[in-house]
């Protein structure tokens, strides 16, 4: 969890770079025309309202062979498997006065549900696309930040693929042409063969989770809009869809259309078959007319903003969870590398990985300058705990290296009530 800042910062430009790198993927799919109509309500038992969860895959994924995900190695995570995902989650509550408690991470037993996760643009391999051989301290990193906390409410698939990288990102941002070499892929093919071999081998009729960020949510995207939207059967089994750091669209005032012709925008807690999407900005520093989020990527429209702690809209706090190393540039202004736990003035020994902040930052879905962003207040105190948090990245990037951190306590929470909603209880 030690690792520098320069990495983090890294990784968070990747989510950028993912959005920019598959633009061509993440565009709208097909509408999609089977009759049926947008799964907006709450559910019985295993699917939407009055229908029962069938067992087995579906017919569609029945026949299904993988072409790269029955190799173990080509997952992050996976419910049946020591890996990342199975790592210490155990926080540290660090009150305004600097008190700090430990919350116990507690998995669930017997999840109701999966989450099916695509990490950001993580990759720090020397070629345009990453190759099959995922690192702890990338793609395990993120996924351990963005997805193993819930598998307190559901089982965590997390598959590997050959994104684009950090290198290809940079090499767009500067206009210095980058090294090349190694395999020339579609990173969306993986993501669709990964998604049909989990649909096809592990699904058996649960309801399933979407999660990403930047270029995951991009992919993720795009495999909603061509692999679920436009199909009732695969639909009935989502139970909701977190696009985060990226731009899902609808018609203005529609809480459908637009990037999805079925799947609307989640408005309520126990709503299913729904999508969340946001893009984290600092009051203090709203999107200008050169931001890169909050704004559809193509076509009219506006971009969705819902915040996972308040799909009512309003302000609300943000229940985060955050690295235990990462604010130490706040508490060092002298420099003094590593003293300090960057969570508290001063001297303190901070044990976990994480560390959880209530009421330091409040968030509300807003519009400026055209853009529909999660604007982030963050609400100091007198007491021992720092003020202030980083993420924030510059040239209209706002707050994207914690898009998912800062809201992760309500995405477990609003995941939750989602499944239990799907179950009928």
């Amino acid at each position: 969890m030690g690792r520098g800042i320069g990495l983090a910062v890294a990784a968070a430009l990747l989510a950028g770079a993912c959005s920019g790198t598959t633009s061509s993927t993440a565009t709208e799919g097909p509408a999609g025309t089977d009759g049926a109509g947008a799964t907006t309500g709450t559910a019985a038992t295993g699917g939407p309202t009055g229908t029962t969860a069938p067992s087995g895959p579906l017919e569609r994924y029945a026949d299904y062979t993988s072409i790269s995900y029955d190799d173990p190695s080509h997952w992050v995570c996976r419910p049946e498997a020591d890996d990342m995902c199975q790592s210490d989650l155990d926080t540290t509550v660090i009150a305004p006065d600097g008190t700090m408690t430990i919350e116990p991470f507690e998995p669930a037993t017997d999840p109701p549900i999966d989450c099916f996760y695509v990490y950001p643009t993580i990759s720090q391999d020397p070629t345009p696309f990453s190759d099959w051989d995922a690192s702890d301290a990338e793609e395990g990193y993120v996924t351990l930040q963005q997805a193993a906390r819930l598998r307190s409410q559901c089982r965590v698939f997390a598959p590997v693929y050959r994104q684009a990288t950090l290198t290809s990102l940079i090499s767009r941002m500067t206009g210095v042409e980058a090294p090349g070499g190694g395999e020339v892929v579609n990173p969306y093919d993986d993501v669709l063969d990964a998604f049909r071999t989990y649909m096809a081998q592990d699904n058996d009729g649960r309801g399933v989770v979407l999660i990403g960020h930047s270029q995951g949510s991009g992919l993720l995207t795009r495999l909603i809009a061509e692999e679920i939207d436009p199909n009732a059967d695969v639909r009935a089994q989502l139970v909701a869809a977190y696009i985060a750091g990226s731009s899902v669209s609808v018609p203005e005032g529609a809480e459908v259309g637009g990037s999805f012709q079925h799947i609307p925008v989640c408005t309520a807690d126990d709503q299913t078959g729904c999508v969340v999407s946001w893009a984290s900005f600092r009051s203090t520093a709203p999107p200008g007319e050169d931001a890169i989020f909050g704004r559809p990527r193509s076509g009219d429209g506006v971009a969705v903003c819902a915040n996972p702690a308040a799909l009512r809209g309003g302000s609300a706090e943000l229940h985060g969870y955050f690295p235990a190393a990462r604010n130490r540039s706040i508490v060092d202004p002298d420099g003094n590398e590593g003293q300090g736990s960057g969570w508290i003035e001063g001297p303190a020994e901070i044990t976990t990985g994480f560390v959880a902040v209530p009421g330091l930052v409040s968030g509300e879905c807003t519009s400026t300058a055209g853009a529909n962003v999660l604007t982030v207040t963050v609400n100091p105190s007198d007491g021992a705990r720092v003020d202030d948090i980083t993420g924030d990245l510059s040239g209209g990037w706002g707050l994207h290296l914690v898009d998912v951190n800062l809201v992760m306590g309500d995405i477990v929470t609003l995941v939750g009530s989602q499944a239990a909603a799907y179950a009928g209880s």
